[in-house]
């Protein structure tokens, strides 16, 4: 069994669509519109077959989550970079392009090379070996 994808409401659809396909190699597919129900959505494809599904209608609210405090449910979702370099590279460039580190690049107590940044949504990405 596998994850086959997560989904994120969104005010912006566009900016967090290009957020993924310029930092993790997303694929967009066609734009899903759903006139009656004021609905959009794009699904992004990664290598490993992994998606995800920005969604995006006017009347859901932003989130009461504070982006820099820890709450209960999903917390972050990872991207495996294959090497430490890439972890590193990818950071660099994330936090020069102006999005907030919130940790790393360090190794954990449980092995793994990671950083943390926010997408431009304020959602925890962990970027790891």
């Amino acid at each position: 069994m596998k994850i086959e994808h997560l989904a994120i409401w969104t005010s912006d659809l566009e900016r967090l669509k290009t957020f993924y396909e310029a930092y993790f190699r997303a694929r967009s597919g066609e734009k899903y519109t759903n006139h009656v129900k004021h609905f959009e959505s794009y699904f992004l494809e990664f290598d490993s077959g992994t998606r995800l599904e920005l969604m995006y209608r006017p009347d859901i609210p932003d989130s009461r989550n504070e982006a820099r405090k820890q709450f209960t449910g999903i917390t972050h979702f990872a991207f495996s970079t294959g090497s430490e370099q890439e972890v590193d590279r990818l950071t660099s460039r994330l936090k020069e392009d102006g999005y907030e580190l919130v940790d790393g690049p360090r190794r954990t107590g449980d092995g793994y090379y990671e950083s943390v940044v926010f997408d431009p949504d304020g959602n925890r990405v962990e970027i790891a070996v």
